[in-house]
């Protein structure tokens, strides 16, 4: 409940609310842990190029579809990546691979997602540096390592920054916990490229590259079966709950609107750990999700749900710009 009221307030106005004052000096102590942490940590290195994919603000913005479309792109000019990631919601604290079939609640969400939809090798570990190391001794064809939401994760030394925003922005502007922010807008003089999965925040620095990130839906699928596909024209008229439990659910939301449904909504927070009890308002209905949502869903309704995949449109010169700037760096 909390969480949510605070998120109502980070990005209901591009302006700090009363209602959050007494949080200011939390703020400044944030920040001055933050900067004394990055000062505390020494970069590891590892033998192979590094492209972290994170953002400034909290909650989900767009990374885990960006990370599967680099992965497919750099396969596409003949690199062989491999993605390493904190695994949110795991329990692991050493490193360890992510199989298709392992379960959520061990690996993540989103962990499970890239390991089932990337086709790459995927590893995760709260120490992503150590991460990185396990995922190239079991797999030394890796040449190049994807780094799934690592913007702060400053111990695994980088050759590319790229920060993701959606159309929220960066809500009102201030750190946490008065506004949505883990790292002042500054930050982003540092990055290599912007990427906008919506509109852009007009504070964004001009100075630095930006790309806009669309996300294009694809055939809804049956959970628990794939290969069932159902087009948006059979769902119409029925009775449809869509249930959302990333960081802006409304995002799905829209989407689903502007496939011409009409639904009963139902967000959940980020990476919420789904119960069957969570799910029985759809019992009477068909249930619509993520894919995100639908790793952790497999199981938990005996009705009828189907799952939305998103694809991420992007223009090719962002892969150009990685390629460039890792380019001279030695291969594993």
């Amino acid at each position: 409940m909390i969480a949510r009221w605070l998120q109502r307030q980070w990005f209901a106005q591009r302006r700090l609310m009363p209602a959050l004052w007494f949080l200011l000096p939390l703020a400044a102590l944030f920040f001055l842990l933050a900067q004394l942490k990055r000062r505390l940590t020494r970069p590891q290195r590892l033998p192979v190029p590094v492209v972290v994919v994170g953002n400034i603000t909290v909650g989900g913005a767009g990374k885990t579809p960006l990370t599967l479309w680099l992965a497919e792109r750099l396969r596409e000019k003949g690199r062989r990546p491999g993605i390493v990631s904190r695994g949110y919601g795991g329990n692991n604290a050493t490193p360890r691979a992510v199989a298709a079939d392992d379960a959520p609640a061990e690996v993540g969400d989103e962990p499970l997602l890239l390991a089932r939809r990337s086709g790459v090798p995927v590893w995760i570990g709260r120490d992503r540096a150590a991460a990185g190391r396990a995922l190239l001794a079991a797999h030394p064809e890796v040449d190049l390592l994807l780094c799934d939401d690592g913007l702060q994760h400053h111990r695994l030394a980088r050759d590319v920054e790229l920060a993701v925003f959606d159309d929220r922005g960066a809500g009102n502007g201030y750190l946490l916990p008065v506004g949505p922010l883990r790292e002042p807008l500054a930050r982003l003089s540092t990055v290599d490229a912007v990427v906008c999965n919506g509109a852009a925040d007009p504070r964004l620095p001009a100075a630095v590259k930006r790309f806009d990130m669309r996300l294009q839906a694809g055939a809804f699928y049956r959970l628990g079966d794939p290969q069932q596909i159902c087009q948006p024209a059979q769902l119409a008229g029925r009775r449809l709950h869509a249930l959302a439990g990333i960081g802006d659910p409304e995002r799905f939301f829209r989407t689903l609107e502007v496939l011409g449904l009409t639904f009963s909504r139902h967000p959940f927070p980020d990476h919420h750990a789904y119960t069957a009890a969570d799910l029985a308002f759809a019992a009477a209905g068909v249930l619509l999700m993520t894919e995100k949502d639908a790793v952790k869903c497999a199981g938990l309704t005996a009705g009828e749900a189907w799952v939305l995949p998103v694809e991420a449109e992007l223009s090719p010169a962002l892969v150009e710009l990685i390629l460039e700037k890792i380019r001279g760096r030695p291969l594993a």
